[in-house]
């Protein structure tokens, strides 16, 4: 279909009467592209945060719909599925973002694998880049009750006392998060003002599709002819990063598939272990082996930072 051509190569329909091809009856659709009209910045692009999964095909096709101006960023981890680079790679408008560390250089240099409670792998490898920018980003409730909980139309984050006290004083509707975020929960005129005063300064990101179900975007991908990421029609029900944490025990799969990330994260626990014996941090912690290290933290266990607490 058009669609698909659209969303690789959207230079081709610049000018183009959307409208022909726009189903006015579809809501949220409506709703989404008004909040990317809404907080559009308006003395440069959009920071786009493109991650190559259904959420951020959807973004990316509804700012073109939108008519908005987008760099589109992906942010490489190192830890990608090889099916997921190649489908960002087929996206010629998304620029593509090597990190200063590797996932590899990252576990022994902070002394302990990522895990649910200490994802320093988010901070380091997916969020960088941005900064002083408003970002379009394609979180949605339905994926956790933590996103659920800490996220809104439009979310910024900066010193606490002085973004919630501008907030405070515009009378904005908004909640915080526990980190001192301040999370806007409606798209009025009152929010557009905080994010065109805020962004500057601040981290401030634009969810367009927070309140989405799955079905609304499949329904919505499959009506412009995305498929999406490849591994979806492998069954896939999540693209991430290989061996994340919060995967849960679809780990073992992704692990099975690509034996390589495997034995990559092994050795970088065995890296890890003689950084932790250099700085005579081992004592407490017997593992002998980055194979120990992968067993235990494969079992998912919920207290795993517990046992680096008194060490790091």
């Amino acid at each position: 279909m058009w669609a698909l051509d659209f969303i690789r190569r959207p230079e081709r329909y610049k000018g183009e009467n959307m409208s022909s091809i726009y189903l006015p009856h579809l809501e949220l659709e409506k709703k989404a592209i008004m909040r990317l009209k809404t907080f559009e910045p308006q003395s440069e692009a959009y920071y786009g945060c493109y991650s190559g999964g259904k959420d951020s095909d959807c973004i990316k096709i509804l700012a073109a719909l939108a008519g908005v101006n987008v760099d589109w960023e992906h942010n490489l981890t190192t830890v990608d599925a090889p099916e997921t680079v190649q489908y960002i790679k087929s996206q010629k408008d998304v620029h593509i973002s090597m990190p200063k560390k590797t996932m590899w250089q990252l576990i022994p240099d902070k002394l302990m694998p990522p895990t649910r409670l200490a994802r320093y792998c988010c901070s380091e490898l997916k969020e960088k880049g941005g900064m002083g920018r408003v970002k379009i980003i394609g979180v949605r409730w339905a994926e956790s009750n933590n996103r659920a909980n800490n996220n809104g139309v439009a979310k910024i984050i900066g010193k606490p006392k002085t973004v919630q006290k501008m907030a405070s004083d515009l009378d904005a509707d908004f909640t915080l998060t526990v980190k001192g975020g301040v999370v806007l929960n409606t798209d009025n005129d009152i929010s557009r003002r905080m994010v065109e005063q805020c962004y500057r300064t601040t981290s401030t990101m634009v969810n367009p599709i927070v309140e989405w179900e799955d079905s609304d975007v499949w329904s919505f991908l499959n009506y412009y002819g995305c498929k999406s990421n490849p591994l979806y029609e492998c069954g896939y029900k999540r693209i991430g990063c290989i061996g994340c944490p919060m995967a849960g025990k679809s780990r073992y799969v992704e692990f099975e598939r690509y034996p390589k990330y495997k034995q990559n994260y092994i050795k970088a626990f065995d890296r890890m272990i003689v950084r932790l014996k250099e700085k005579q941090l081992h004592r407490k912690i017997q593992w002998q082996s980055g194979e120990e290290v992968f067993k235990w933290w494969m079992e998912e266990d919920p207290n795993q930072l517990s046992l680096f607490d008194a060490e790091v």
